[in-house]
Formats: C-alpha cells, sequence, structure tokens
C-alpha cells in the first residue's frame, strides 16, 4: 500500500490487553481534564441527522454522507453524521448554556470518502465540543487561550500515561507554538501545505496553525474547512484573517506531523454571508441551521474536535491507528501492517 508508512525496527510497547487498559484510562482522564479546564457539561449525541437540515458537517465540501432512508418516516432521508459541528452549536441554544460554558460529547461517525492510512479510518472517534462566548470573546486572544487549555489537558494525560507505563516516554514540549497560514506559506514558499505542517511541526513540536479555510497569497488554501462553522475570513489582530486553525504535533514514531484537533471560533452572522458567497453557498441560507443562526437563535460560540482514537495513538506510541480502534481495512494494508509489527484490530 503506497500511502502506509512503514517504522523499520517498529515493536509495540503495551500487548493488547495493556493497550486496551491504556485507550480507556487516556479516555476517562482526558475527557475529564478537558470538561473542567472548559467549563464543559456531557451530552448525549446523535448518531445520524435528517438531511436537509444543514446539521451535517460538509467537511472539505467533497465527501459524500452514508445515508439511509426511514420506513417509518415516509422514507426521509438520514445521514450518518461526519461531526457534530453545527449540531452541538444549536445544543447550547436548546440546553439554555450561558457564555463561559459549554459542552462536550462523544461523537461517532462514519467518513467512506477517507483515504485509508496510518492515521485516517473509515471510523472517525472524537470529543466534540462547543462553548457559548460573548460578542467580545470573537478574538484571536481569547481563541489561543482555549488552544492553551486544550493543549495543557493534552500533556496531562501524557504524563499520566507515563506514570502507568514508564516504556512509554513523553515528547511533547512544553508550549504549543502558534502560526498563520499564510506565514507558513512565506516561511516554506516551495513546500505543499503538508510538507509545510511536517516542517514547522518538528521545529516546534507542537504547532496551532491559524486561518484554514480561506485562499491564501497564492491563490491556494491551506486546507479546506466548510463555510458555515469556523470563521475563517474575519481579520485578526495579528493582521491575518482567520480566527480557527488546527492542532498538530511532530510524531516521532512516524516521524511525520499528526493532526489533533480542528477548532475555532464560529461564524457570526456577518462571517456566515461572506463565507457562503465567497463559496457560492448563499442557497444554504434556506436551512435549518442557518435559518437559526441568522435570526439570533443560537449563542455565539468557539468549538472543535479533538481524535479521540488518534490522541490515544500518539499517547500509546503506536504506529497506525488500526492498533487503536476496530475499523475495516484492505486486506493488503492489514498483511503488510501484521508484517511490520503492527497488527490491526
Amino acid at each position: 500500500m503506497s500511502k502506509l508508512i512503514k517504522v523499520d525496527g517498529y515493536k509495540q510497547l503495551l500487548d493488547p490487553t495493556q493497550t486496551e487498559l491504556g485507550i480507556k484510562q487516556i479516555k476517562d482522564f482526558f475527557q475529564a481534564n478537558l470538561s473542567t479546564a472548559l467549563r464543559l457539561r456531557r451530552v448525549t449525541a446523535p448518531l445520524f441527522v435528517l438531511r436537509g437540515l444543514g446539521l451535517n458537517d460538509d467537511l472539505n465540501g467533497v465527501e459524500r454522507p452514508v445515508s439511509f432512508p426511514i420506513a417509518d418516516m415516509g422514507e426521509q432521508v438520514a445521514e450518518v453524521v461526519h461531526s457534530l459541528a453545527k449540531w452541538k452549536r444549536v445544543m447550547l441554544a436548546e440546553y439554555g448554556i450561558q457564555p463561559g460554558y459549554g459542552l462536550y460529547t462523544d461523537m461517532n461517525a462514519i467518513r467512506g470518502d477517507e483515504e485509508l492510512d496510518n492515521t485516517h479510518s473509515l471510523y472517525v472517534d472524537q470529543w466534540d465540543w462547543c462553548r457559548t462566548i460573548r460578542p467580545e470573546d470573537r478574538n484571536l486572544t481569547f481563541l489561543k487561550k482555549i488552544v492553551k487549555d486544550i493543549y495543557a489537558a493534552i500533556l496531562r494525560t501524557e504524563y499520566l500515561v507515563f506514570e502507568s507505563y514508564p516504556q512509554i516516554k513523553p515528547f511533547l514540549p512544553e508550549e504549543i507554538h502558534f502560526v498563520h497560514s499564510e506565514e507558513l506559506l512565506q516561511q516554506y514558499p516551495d513546500l505543499t501545505p503538508k510538507e509545510r505542517e511536517d516542517a514547522i511541526c518538528k521545529k516546534y513540536g507542537a504547532v496551532f496553525i491559524m486561518g484554514i479555510g480561506g485562499k491564501l497569497s497564492n491563490g491556494e488554501k491551506h486546507d479546506g474547512r466548510a463555510p458555515d462553522y469556523d470563521d475563517w475570513s474575519t481579520p485578526n489582530e495579528d493582521g491575518f484573517k482567520g480566527l480557527n486553525g488546527d492542532i498538530l504535533i511532530w510524531y516521532p514514531v512516524l516521524e511525520r506531523s499528526i493532526e489533533l484537533s480542528s477548532m475555532g471560533i464560529r461564524v457570526d452572522k456577518e462571517a456566515l454571508l461572506r463565507q457562503l458567497k465567497l463559496e457560492n453557498k448563499m442557497e444554504r441560507l434556506n436551512l435549518f441551521f442557518h435559518k437559526k443562526l441568522m435570526n439570533d437563535e443560537i449563542p455565539l460560540s468557539v468549538g472543535g474536535g479533538i481524535g479521540q482514537s488518534r490522541l490515544c495513538m500518539v499517547l500509546l506510541h503506536k504506529a497506525h491507528v488500526g492498533e487503536i480502534q476496530a475499523s475495516i481495512w484492505p486486506e493488503e494494508m492489514r498483511k503488510e501492517c501484521a508484517a511490520a509489527g503492527m497488527p490491526l484490530i
């Protein structure tokens, strides 16, 4: 498999039983820390939503959701969620959550168009979270504080793993570095976006890359982002556009960067209109979610998703996410992984 990264001399540091115990320990500890740090309450989440409401996450706008007709509802079509980026913002209003507080949930998704490799699976599990904010919180300083709080929870979890399994040595830096995607382009003009991520993460160890979704000075996007949840077009105090970003780390096991979280300050009415126009998606204003936003029926917010299996993979020093979660993989990949010392569940 051309997309599979094989690690010379790779050896699992934990046996299957230890791995399962480690996964539970990481998930229990991290979500408790995340909840405390950001003042989030846990809520129950859907696996699927009705098509046509505008609630499903469009990701990069090209991925096809898994769907099925509902026999007892006149064959209305349901879609398995890609993420809960917009659903959870509606729930902030439903629960009446005040500024400074929020919610999180265990999100499970199926992404049938995913390109399968060491870090990407058909099955996605993440902590989806969202927090109500005030108008004065819609700035880069506030966003950076939230990022630092999340990264601190990751560091505490890494140390917990080390205390439980001393053979797993911590490698994450104490601080996370902030850089805008336009700055990254200027630093590495001859590299692709992925190569830029590798370069900056190798240099700093942990990075938050801001401004994901809008076009850069070369006319290209660093990466795609749907126009109706993250605010990637509003100018910030650093002179760039974008109040969103991705948390990435340099992962020494695979010798490459890995994204752990996608997050940002969510669109207000002005940003929604601007971004829908930029992406030629103005027809979405007729959808349920977008009407509620334009009618001031859902609050301003900041939110994101943090990959559960991917975080466990990194903190347990695994070479493939299939060592953490049960999913479907090409038979050729299963054979190659087994021969390389990384048997897939």
